[in-house]
């Protein structure tokens, strides 16, 4: 028996998504230097991606249990589950798998950062997240 979805959850930490890049995008529209030269641009850099990547992990984590009833290894997993079972893209699975390898490092060697490459990402990878939004908006949604 597939036990229900919490649209409440999944509407909640879209919104920390959303919230979250937004102001990703605002540090963005910083140039490299200023955002290397700056501290608190770095720290809210890093605090914001985390809630992204992990709101993202929170709705994985949710639908992979309640709607496939199956509990991932890792976070990688969990979207490379929802691509196989045609819940969002492949390719989206795949990039977002690779995220969490970026969040565990924004984590656990939080004092190693390169902020050269969390700027790249602020740039690269943001619409990620957005299009993870979408995607599973219009799976729940549909």
């Amino acid at each position: 028996m597939e036990k229900k979805i919490s649209i409440d959850r999944i509407r909640e930490a879209s919104e920390d998504i959303k919230k979250a890049v937004h102001r990703l995008r605002l540090l963005g529209e910083k140039s490299l230097e200023e955002f290397l030269s700056n501290e608190d641009y770095q720290d809210i850099a890093r605090s914001r991606l985390l809630i992204a990547i992990e709101a993202s992990i929170n709705i994985c984590y949710h639908i992979v249990a309640k709607k496939l009833r199956r509990v991932p290894d890792e976070y990688g997993q969990c979207f490379k589950i929802l691509g196989e079972e045609g819940l969002i893209s492949k390719g989206l699975a795949e990039r977002l798998s690779l995220m969490c390898g970026f969040r565990n490092r924004l984590v656990h060697l939080y004092w190693k950062i390169d902020y050269q490459l969390v700027y790249k990402v602020i740039h690269s990878h943001l619409s990620d997240l957005e299009l993870f939004v979408d995607e599973i908006n219009a799976f729940i949604f549909k």
